[in-house]
């Protein structure tokens, strides 16, 4: 038995999830706890079938699963792979924390600059406030363990933090425990060509592709709570939405 199977959680025959469902969650966790690591290969599928005692159809259907989330690559005539890519669903309003974490990566981040300050013209004319009104902003990279992977240049609303020291590692979270977690963003996707400074941050080469998402994220009311702009290296991130046809 590979050492991949006898780590995963056991499967139910009886339970009332199906059993190519609960592989996917077993493989999920285990993509999680770093039994697995990025670039790792998986069993190959027979193996994995007569060591879980299911059919290849279960295992296929698993691994289908987590190669449409993004968790899983396949490659042709050479298996599945851990992903080391990051897959993030541009329909879904998640922190950069929280997608990592859901990936089985540790996020951390490296301060450029935490500072109170008031809007500027452009942020008083994206976030609908008045000249003056006090904001705090917060630039950092982004790390996924020791990679990076983002530059993120955000600016919040003062109002919604007790101190600009409340963020430490997640934004979302610090504005979560305030109550001013945004629950709905508006965001806007473009191609860029990373500069001389953010490639040299992103231990990239100037030149480089990168993706700049822009987002305004609005409290239940309405209100304006954040402005970030995140630049990303064009070879580590995907973005994907679920569209469907108007009836």
């Amino acid at each position: 038995m590979t050492t991949l199977a006898k780590n995963l959680r056991p499967l139910d025959p009886h339970g009332s999830q199906p059993l190519y469902l609960q592989l996917q969650r077993a493989l999920r966790e285990a993509i999680e706890q770093r039994l697995i690591a990025p670039e790792d290969a998986l069993p190959a599928e027979r193996e994995l079938a007569a060591d879980l005692a299911v059919s290849r159809m279960t295992v296929r259907k698993a691994l289908d699963g987590l190669v449409e989330e993004g968790l899983l690559v396949r490659r042709q005539g050479s298996g599945n792979f851990v992903s080391t890519r990051v897959e993030k669903n541009f329909a879904k309003l998640t922190s950069f924390s929280e997608d990592m974490r859901a990936r089985g990566r540790m996020p951390r981040s490296v301060w450029l600059k935490r500072s109170a300050g008031t809007v500027s013209p452009e942020e008083a004319l994206t976030l609908r406030l008045s000249p003056g009104t006090p904001i705090y902003r917060f630039h950092r990279i982004r790390f996924a363990d020791d990679a990076p992977m983002a530059l993120e240049y955000a600016t919040v609303l003062a109002s919604a933090l007790p101190s600009v020291d409340a963020v430490d590692s997640s934004l979302y979270e610090a504005l979560e425990r305030t109550g001013h977690r945004p629950v709905r963003a508006l965001q806007r996707l473009r191609a860029v060509l990373l500069s001389d400074e953010q490639a040299e941050l992103l231990e990239a080469s100037a030149g480089d592709a990168g993706l700049l998402v822009e987002r305004v994220g609005f409290l239940q009311d309405g209100t304006a709570v954040e402005y970030s702009q995140s630049y990303y290296c064009g070879d580590t991130y995907d973005f994907v939405a679920e569209l469907s046809a108007s009836t």
